[in-house]
């Protein structure tokens, strides 16, 4: 600090002394920007706080469970045992090596923090704390960023100049406009980093991801991005700090340690290495920083177990590593060219020759190496990033609502004014460009078109909408109290003026040699001052400048509203993102609000009412809470590494009551459902049967890939055949819904929280012989090791026989492909409605061959029957869809297996013939009356089918 002031001080007595006032206003303006910074800290903080004023320090949501379990087992016993650690109570009877499989980085801070760092306080409060003490941290550095990008030496040039040098070969660096505050740091480039870090520190694109008790590694990888982000920028702020780029790649590694998103990091700065080549801004600056980053960044990430050699090796990854080695090729042409003296012409035919050289080698080697799989795919998620219809062809992930694509309005609700400003600051830009400046525009496009893809992704659009929001609006703030300090541009010193005076008697001098050319251009040169001349005397009269000052006090003014709205929103949506999930608020119907603590209350019944080695069968979502908190063995959990397994869980909950009791016996003790209405079980059980039917492919009726038959009916809730007949469905509803109970022989409900949201039943005739088997039958990878997966018990074996694999659409290593599959399952998802109306008809064919086989009534008694019993069903919706639709030909088919169907009528008397004659559909009247359906008969208002040809609605 004591440096520089000092250095401050002696530049100012080589420099021309300011006067006294602005000094002054240099150092109250540092003041106060100083403590808006110290203020803006804090409240990032603190409005990350809401939870855990609220419901104390409790860890919220799903994920966070296992990270918390995961820092426990690294606490207790330590690093080489964490990285062997095998965990035979998740994924029963599989198991999962945890150390080797997750990102450590959160779980290895926050074990550090409480080792050295907050001794006294206990694990959980850290883990719950961690998040936003990193939120304050990434908005600290969001505002470093946007104040390096709008330093003068960072936004001197423009794209039109830089198009310019393109065409030129050569590169103009210009001085950017100095208005130095206190102890060498310049304005606008202090207003932009404070704004930055004021919409950063509450922007709900970031405290969605960053609220006290989020302990997942998006928490803290928000922070490892722009810390990486904002060394790489600083790097190229000139030749001296291209060591930056060392200080990037360990940015970068406590990225890649801390979460998958590292893939993002990387292909950003490779991308803007690659860049700044296309525009010719190659350097030895650039290509120091690029190289430094990328050799040791690389170097400590295949030190990730987790990682591996995946950076060398993934089509997601060789991206920056082709740059790398285009770098190393760029160097040595250089050299050559200094050497040798070369043109650019020259250098230019050099380039070509080793880059076609090295392209013939490379593609040598790809030959020879993809054959073997060297090359790993595309995973589903990112292949899901770059098709039109945002589907995957995986139904496991497309069942993730946060995989689904972002609208304008969910943009506006987590970024809300800042949204607005940054495509403002996106074109500033442009205007101020330079080789660290212009990485906010790859970044910024790359951030909305993933954002776009995928909703959970809007998380990346929060540092860089707030960098180039704080560049907007800090530019535009300082521009506006400048009008009320400043009467006029302040004079360059003589330095300057000498060395502009040089530049243009070289420039002279250089055109001198073309004669009449040189004369054109000075004249349209001193044209172009002379206008520039007259609009600056224009703005310096007192007119100009009391126009400047009313726009400026009106921007401020319309600033100052916009900021109260963005921040009363952003605090108010903050009590929002902070409802941890696993404790809920609700009103009774006196009105008073309660706290439903039904799943923590489950789970510890889970607890202190069951065996130790009890294994709890239940989605996959809720299986990191079971294992950490009941301490339970489960199924499955959020890891989602087996496609096959999930599948088999979920085959297991949604086919019949029967089929899945045979899996959950050998398999399970108790069974564990989540109720109450909203997202419970029976809400996402439609995607547990997609998944199901992706492996199993009888699971589903044949050509319904998607699940269709299986589902709700209308908007009542009303089960389709399938859904009714499932084992979750009965679990779910037993003694609740009307007519629906378990089979007492082979469940006994033990347990339903207080409110009904969880229900626990135990399961009856637990196969002893296949948990034994279990036991006693893992295989090691060798002797005494740690890595002990198990296997399915041969009890499962009748079931897991009609399994098939299934094929990622994106992995082009695996020999067989499922391509019938995965047509017929984007179809069904481009026509959902055609799907499930198809779906019904299938599995209807199906029950009426069923039903002539077991001998059913009569057609003309069933008619009778159906005629004379007025109701809502699913019979009657799909019949009023497909006249509606006046689909003839499948109706035409029902009624030929089905005669009877067309006199159904629904609630209000009424049937397909009313329903014909009201859309006017002839073929379908002359169908039915052909079946014999009457059209004189009367509804429950008293309408014939003609009234309502005539209109009449009474």
């Amino acid at each position: 600090w004591k440096t520089r002031v000092c250095l401050a001080l002696n530049m100012a007595k080589k420099a021309a002394s300011p006067s006294q006032a602005d000094e002054i206003y240099a150092w109250a303006w540092f003041g106060i920007a100083a403590y808006a910074i110290g203020s803006i800290i804090f409240t990032a903080y603190d409005i990350r706080l809401a939870a855990i004023k609220e419901y104390g320090p409790v860890i919220h949501e799903f994920d966070p469970y296992f990270n918390f379990r995961a820092t426990e087992y690294l606490y207790d016993h330590g690093a080489k045992k964490f990285f062997q650690w095998f965990d035979t109570m998740v994924w029963y009877p599989l198991g999962r090596p945890v150390g080797t499989t997750i990102y450590p980085g959160m779980q290895f801070t926050a074990v550090y923090i409480k080792r050295y760092l907050l001794e006294s306080w206990s694990l959980n409060d850290i883990c719950c704390y961690m998040p936003a003490w990193f939120g304050a941290i990434a908005s600290m550095f969001t505002g470093m960023l946007a104040y390096e990008c709008a330093l003068p030496g960072n936004s001197s040039s423009n794209v039109l100049q830089w198009l310019i040098d393109l065409v030129k070969g050569n590169r103009t660096e210009l001085a950017g406009v100095k208005r130095p505050m206190a102890l060498g740091y310049m304005s606008p480039a202090v207003e932009c980093g404070v704004f930055a870090l004021g919409m950063m520190a509450i922007v709900p694109a970031h405290l969605m991801r960053s609220v006290g008790g989020g302990y997942d590694n998006e928490s803290i990888a928000v922070s490892a991005m722009v810390i990486t982000f904002y060394c790489w920028v600083r790097s190229l702020r000139n030749e001296q700090s291209a060591w930056w780029g060392a200080l990037s790649a360990l940015a970068y590694f406590y990225m890649v340690a801390a979460w998958g998103g590292y893939i993002f990091v990387l292909n950003m700065v490779g991308v803007h290495a690659a860049f700044l080549v296309a525009a010719g801004r190659f350097s030895n600056k650039v290509y120091t920083s690029y190289s430094l980053f990328y050799f040791i960044g690389t170097a400590l990430a295949v030190q990730v177990p987790v990682v591996g050699w995946s950076p060398l090796k993934s089509l997601e990854q060789l991206g920056p590593c082709a740059v790398f080695f285009a770098y190393q090729l760029l160097k040595v042409c250089d050299t050559i060219k200094g050497k040798k003296k070369m043109s650019r012409t020259g250098l230019l035919v050099l380039r070509i020759q080793v880059f076609t050289a090295a392209a013939a080698l490379g593609a040598v080697l790809i030959m020879a190496l993809a054959p073997k799989g060297y090359f790993g795919p595309l995973s589903s998620r990112v292949r899901g990033l770059f098709v039109k219809h945002t589907k995957t062809g995986n139904p496991l992930v497309d069942s993730v609502a946060e995989h689904q694509p972002a609208s304008s309005r969910a943009y506006f609700q987590y970024l809300h004014h800042v949204c607005s400003l940054a495509p403002i600051g996106f074109m500033m830009v442009f205007a101020n460009l330079s080789d660290a400046s212009s990485f906010l525009l790859i970044w910024g496009s790359a951030a909305y078109f993933f954002s776009h893809k995928m909703v959970r992704l809007i998380l990346l659009t929060a540092p860089i909408a707030s960098v180039l929001g704080g560049i907007a609006a800090g530019r535009m703030f300082a521009w506006c109290v400048r009008q009320f300090w400043e009467t006029q541009e302040k004079k360059p010193s003589s330095a300057e003026s000498n060395k502009s005076n040089e530049t243009n008697s070289g420039s002279k001098r250089g055109k001198n040699k073309k004669g009449k050319k040189t004369t054109n251009t000075n004249a349209s040169s001193d044209d172009f001052s002379s206008l520039k001349a007259s609009w600056d005397s224009a703005l310096s009269s007192s007119e100009g400048v009391i126009v400047k000052r009313s726009l400026a006090a009106m921007i401020i003014l319309m600033g100052y509203v916009l900021a109260i709205n963005f921040a009363s929103y952003c605090w108010k949506l903050s009590g929002d993102l902070s409802n941890p999930t696993i404790i809920v608020k609700a009103r009774l119907r006196d009105g008073r609000i309660i706290k439903v603590d039904d799943y923590r209350d489950a789970y510890t019944w889970l607890k202190d009412n069951t065996p130790e080695d009890s294994r709890i069968m239940a989605w996959w979502d809720y299986g990191y809470q079971i294992t950490a908190i009941a301490n339970r063995t489960t199924l499955a959990d959020g890891n989602t590494w087996n496609h096959e397994h999930i599948a088999l869980l979920g085959k297991a909950l949604t086919t019949s009551e029967e089929e899945g009791y045979e899996i959950a016996r050998h398999m399970a003790d108790y069974v564990l459902v989540w109720g109450g209405g909203g997202g419970d079980d029976l809400a996402k059980s439609p995607h547990l049967a997609r998944i199901a039917n992706s492996v199993y492919r009888d699971h589903c009726p044949a050509g319904d890939p998607t699940c269709r038959a299986f589902g709700f009916v209308d908007r009542e809730g009303s089960p389709s055949p399938m859904m009714e007949r499932s084992l979750l469905y009965r679990l779910h509803g037993n003694k609740v819904k009307p007519d629906v109970e378990a089979d007492p022989k082979k469940w006994v409900e033990v347990y339903r929280s207080k409110y009904g949201r969880v229900r626990i039943y135990k399961i009856l005739g637990v196969s002893t012989e296949s948990k034994e088997w279990v036991a006693n039958n893992r295989k090691c990878d060798a002797e005494g090791s740690w890595f002990c997966p198990g296997t399915y018990p041969p009890g499962l074996q009748h079931i897991l026989s009609r399994k098939k694999d299934f094929a990622q659409l994106e992995d082009f290593n695996r020999g067989e492909a499922d391509e019938e599959y995965q047509k017929q399952y984007f179809e069904a998802l481009n026509d959902p409605a055609r799907a499930s109306r198809d779906a019904r008809m299938r599995e209807r064919k199906e029950m009426v061959d069923k039903k002539k086989s077991d001998g059913e009534k009569g057609q003309k008694e069933k008619a009778d029957e159906l005629y004379n019993k007025w109701q809502d069903t699913e019979d009657t919706t799909l019949m009023w869809n497909l006249i509606a639709s006046n689909k003839v030909n499948e109706l035409e088919q029902w009624l030929k297996e089905e005669p009877a169907m067309a006199f159904i009528r629904s609630k209000d008397g009424r049937g397909p013939m009313w329903w014909a004659f009201e859309q006017r559909n002839e073929p379908i009247t002359k169908l039915l009356m052909k079946v014999g359906v009457p059209h004189t008969d009367r509804d429950s208002k008293g309408l014939t089918p003609a009234d309502l040809l005539e209109g009449k609605t009474e």
